[in-house]
């Protein structure tokens, strides 16, 4: 029989080890790990202590991506020399005093950390000099050597050979390049935020990126444009919207970008919080909010927000790298910034028409108004011709067979139609039959209409293709798509009615749809039966463990009940029920006014396009469709010139 030994025995429990102190060389070691992440960590903390001391023009000058090299200079008030040995402490800061000092933080920094956490992690000295000393004093953090040197006021921090105590950590930096530019958009970061502020980056002994003081004499709204201009570039600018909006104890100024400008990544969005760039979800999903109804999709919305809050209400305590914030009154802040982005992208870039007399309006005396009235403080309305063919419950009547017809021959005058009363169901309102139509080029005796400079979408000229309406304006040519344009006229007419007081109306079904619901669709559903028959659905327990859809909204009877409402319960359990609701009144809203816009392929008249073109300069958001798509295009008379090689 063969002998088999008997198994090794396991390795028994490690002893207990007594619990003690940690060396203070691990303690700024473990500190370090927090606070110093890679060279971009060290120049943000460097250069927050720069600002802090009052500086106008910083210098960062890098070596091998600020691997070997970190120095930053400024012209701050500088360090006395008694305090040089002291600000490389540990918790050793001059910000704060008193644990209510940390309660209302109004500098960059403040825990003291940063130089201590760098000190133990690289090569450190700190040169400084402050006003009315006679020379400049360098420390080696090292050695502890304290000598004079010359320097102009200010301070300078140099950091050498950054990780070289911890290879370990050093092996995860990235390569040169990729940790130079996570360097400069550090300072990038800084720079949005202080115009009055100068910034210079210098790599290898170049020069990097530079940005001058925008303004010399402190910082205002125009000294805030010219940085986002040149950061951001020119383009930005171009294709944002100035905001300012205050609510309550909070102000926010900046731009937010159209929705054109949107990006796949959400690498263009700075928020600042009191002058201090950070990552928020509160400020995140505020702004998602407030590009809902004109960006859908995963496209990332870009902007530049500053919000300006009582320091108390904000506790910037929250994380090393102080790039996390938490606010006392979260909602208040969320409804801020989703007012002011959405008051701001509410404005059409067509520019509404204000209601003003004809001779105001650039028209001649004696002459005939156009075709659209302007009622007083009402939007535009629309002759009766386009009322009914707008408005997305009249039948497809009269239309013109050939519109070659407008231009060159006369066409017999159509018959009025018949007068119905739309002050409450229409969609448009009607108004009197126009003196004018667009007369044909070369016919003579016809009355000329008003100018189309007056106009921003300027005058219609044709339809296209039954889909696109071309107009002429003061800077060129308008291409317009009309069946895009008009969803969004009567999306923004419905969701008025919404808010006046209406309902979504529901249908009930003939069989109810069961579904197996999970213990939380269970709890959700019982918990919101009002947010969801606000919603025109009516969803009831059909078992312990199913649920049955009764009823949903009329103009959703056809879909998936069951999906619709696993995902209207997903999002009452996730988030807040009033937002849920108002999302989803939005979709149903936006679903309808599709289903109600003028459809391509629609034969419209001239007097009709001219009526759509301006109900667009009057409709909020009408630069886009309910889906985010744009509305219309501009074709410059510069852009028409190089495409015909005029001018070469």
């Amino acid at each position: 029989m063969q002998h088999v030994s008997p198994p090794a025995p396991t390795a028994s429990k490690a002893a207990r080890r007594p619990i003690c102190d940690l060396p203070d060389e691990l303690v700024s070691q473990i500190a370090a790990g927090e606070v110093v992440e890679r060279p971009a960590s060290v120049v943000r903390e460097l250069v927050d202590n720069a600002l802090d001391a009052g500086a106008t023009q910083i210098t960062l000058r890098l070596l091998a991506g600020g691997v070997r090299l970190i120095s930053v200079e400024d012209d701050g008030c500088g360090i006395p020399q008694a305090e040089l040995a002291v600000a490389l402490r540990r918790h050793a800061t001059s910000k704060i005093r008193t644990l209510d000092d940390l309660e209302s933080v109004a500098t960059m920094g403040f825990r003291g950390e940063a130089l201590a956490a760098i000190a133990s992690v690289s090569e450190l000295a700190l040169l400084s000099r402050p006003a009315g000393q006679d020379s400049a004093f360098l420390l080696d953090a090292r050695s502890g050597e304290l000598r004079p040197v010359a320097r102009a006021m200010g301070t300078t921090v140099e950091v050498k050979e950054l990780f070289f105590s911890t290879p370990a950590r050093r092996k995860f930096l990235k390569t040169d390049t990729t940790e130079l530019a996570h360097c400069v958009e550090a300072v990038r970061r800084h720079a949005l935020a202080r115009p009055d502020v100068g910034f210079a980056i210098w790599h290898e002994g170049k020069l990097v990126q530079q940005w001058r003081i925008a303004l010399t004499h402190g910082a205002g709204a125009g000294a805030l444009e010219r940085r986002l201009a040149d950061v951001l570039g020119e383009e930005f600018l171009e294709q944002s919207v100035a905001l300012t909006h205050q609510e309550g104890r909070i102000t926010l100024t900046g731009r937010a970008g159209l929705p054109d400008t949107a990006r796949a990544r959400a690498d263009q969005q700075y928020c600042y919080v009191n002058g201090r760039f950070v990552r928020d979800k509160v400020v995140a999903h505020a702004a998602r909010s407030a590009y809902e109804d004109v960006l859908h999709g995963q496209r990332q919305p870009v902007y530049a927000l500053y919000i300006d809050i009582d320091p108390a209400r904000v506790d910037v305590n929250v994380h090393p790298t102080k790039i996390e914030v938490r606010f006392r009154d979260s909602r208040e802040v969320h409804q801020a910034v989703r007012h002011a982005i959405e008051s701001a992208l509410a404005a059409p870039r067509a520019g509404a028409v204000a209601a003003a007399p004809p001779a105001a309006m650039g028209y001649a005396a004696g002459a005939t108004e156009p075709s659209v009235n302007f009622e007083q403080n009402g939007p535009p309305v629309l002759i009766p011709r386009a009322q009914a063919a707008m408005q997305f419950d009249a039948p497809i009547g009269h239309r013109v067979a050939d519109l070659g017809a407008l231009w060159g021959q006369p066409r017999a005058p159509e018959p009025e139609p018949e007068r119905k009363d739309v002050s409450a169901s229409s969609t448009w309102v009607s108004a009197e039959q126009p003196a004018w139509q667009s007369p044909a080029p070369d016919t003579p005796g016809t009355q000329s209409p008003p100018q189309a400079e007056v106009w921003p979408l300027g005058r219609a000229l044709a339809q296209l293709q039954g889909i696109y309406i071309l107009a002429e304006n003061a800077q060129g040519l308008i291409i317009v798509d009309m069946h895009a344009a008009h969803e969004r006229i009567v999306y923004e007419r419905l969701k008025s009615q919404w808010d006046s007081g209406a309902r979504i109306a529901s249908q009930p079904l003939l069989i109810p749809a069961t579904f197996a619901a999970t213990p939380q669709e269970l709890a959700t559903a019982e918990q919101n039966v009002d947010a969801l028959a606000a919603l025109g659905l009516e969803i009831t327990p059909f078992s312990a463990r199913t649920l049955a859809v009764r009823a949903v909204p009329a103009t959703l009877a056809q879909g998936d009940a069951v999906e619709l409402a696993r995902s209207v319960l997903a999002e009452l359990a996730a988030h807040d029920a009033s937002g849920v609701v108002q999302r989803a009144q939005n979709e149903i809203l936006g679903t309808m006014a599709c289903h109600g816009a003028v459809r391509a392929n629609r034969q419209l008249t001239l007097p009709e396009m001219n009526g759509l073109l301006r109900q667009m300069e009057s409709t909020e958001r009408s630069d886009q469709c309910n889906h985010g798509r744009p509305t219309w295009r501009q074709l410059s008379l510069r852009e028409l010139d190089a495409l015909f090689l005029r001018g070469r």
